[in-house]
């Protein structure tokens, strides 16, 4: 017998990978006494083999301590199961929700996420250089990208998925819940309960969400014959404090509902009205967010908001990246969700 080999039964097993290499699927082929296209079928998502089959190339691959060459498999099928995920502004606790979603419904797919954050939706052309460095078979972008943007996505081929936000001056695959019908519900809930003297607190400039938020509130207010105060913050709890100091400030102290554009900055304004101007709330002053994030719930805020539903959106977003990934040419879609009312004692709604 060669030296160089042991025996399993009949089946002579290859050492080869001892030496400076580990196994191959050419070494768990052998070993399972199997073809090595069954061994590649085994580890490949989706691929059709026997329960019998696979159960011989897994234990096969147990003994051998062998484990699939994601790079190697990757030269072969073209794709290398990456998809990027571009988030802006991670300090909206909204965001990390959403990316522990994504991560975990992409992973059940074998799809693993390469996350690219920007400080700003105006960072996005040095992002985009970044993720031009990588092979990637597709991307979620909860950022804004303009046309010439989503025209580079077509040319090199990368199917891509908005979130949360629609194309602008491009029809492109969209996923988003709709911001100024949940904005209607807040300020129809508020004015129907007797508020007359709005003010809002805006997300980052350059946010599109923000803007989707302001402009529903803002039109719904006009619908009613209502104007508003308007300052910008920056999704962040310490912006919704100082956004309430401005607001009420300007308001000679006569503000009676304050909507912010996030919970975050809803939280940041209670803990300003409560403390520092000495209010009770929803009493004397009501206050609105937006997102349904999870500390919006807690005893001590209990903020009245429009819940988005992540688990449904990051379903479809995934689904719709992974139906493009399999086919670059599918037409453009658009999911639209609605959000719910979390009714709590931060406002007073009818």
């Amino acid at each position: 017998m060669n030296r160089g080999n042991l025996k399993r039964g009949n089946r002579p097993i290859s050492k080869s990978h001892t030496n400076h290499r580990g196994p191959t699927s050419y070494d768990v082929a052998q070993h399972a006494g199997v073809s090595q296209s069954a061994v590649s079928r085994c580890f490949r998502p989706g691929c059709s083999i026997s329960t019998a089959t696979r159960s011989r190339v897994l234990a096969a691959a147990r003994e051998l301590g062998y484990q699939p060459n994601a790079v190697a498999s990757g030269l072969i099928t073209r794709r290398t199961g990456l998809v990027a995920v571009l988030i802006s502004n991670l300090t909206n606790l909204y965001y990390p929700e959403v990316l522990a979603e994504l991560t975990t419904r992409l992973a059940a797919r074998d799809i693993r996420v390469l996350l690219f954050t920007l400080q700003a939706e105006s960072d996005i052309d040095a992002t985009l250089a970044q993720v031009w460095r990588y092979r990637v078979d597709g991307a979620i972008v909860a950022a804004r990208l303009s046309q010439v943007q989503l025209r580079d996505f077509r040319q090199k081929r990368v199917p891509v998925v908005l979130y949360n936000r629609f194309g602008e001056g491009e029809y492109v695959a969209s996923v988003c819940c709709d911001s100024a019908a949940g904005e209607h519900i807040l300020v129809d809930g508020l004015v129907a309960a007797g508020h007359r003297s709005f003010g809002i607190i805006s997300g980052p400039d350059d946010s599109y969400v923000s803007a989707q938020r302001v402009t529903g509130a803002q039109r719904r207010l006009a619908d009613h014959g209502l104007t508003s105060l308007l300052v910008s913050g920056q999704f962040d709890y310490d912006s919704g404090k100082s956004g309430l100091r401005a607001l009420w400030a300007r308001s000679g102290g006569k503000l009676d509902a304050l909507i912010c554009a996030n919970d975050l900055m809803a939280i940041g304004a209670i803990d300003c009205a409560r403390n520092e101007l000495l209010l009770q709330l929803p009493e004397a002053l009501s206050i609105v967010g937006f997102d349904g994030v999870a500390p919006a719930a807690w005893d001590s805020y209990r903020v009245t908001t429009i819940r988005q539903p992540v688990g449904r959106m990051t379903e479809a977003a995934v689904s719709m990246i992974i139906e493009r990934i399999a086919d670059a040419d599918l037409p453009p879609e658009v999911r639209t969700f609605a959000g719910m009312l979390m009714s709590g004692g931060s406002a007073r709604l009818a």
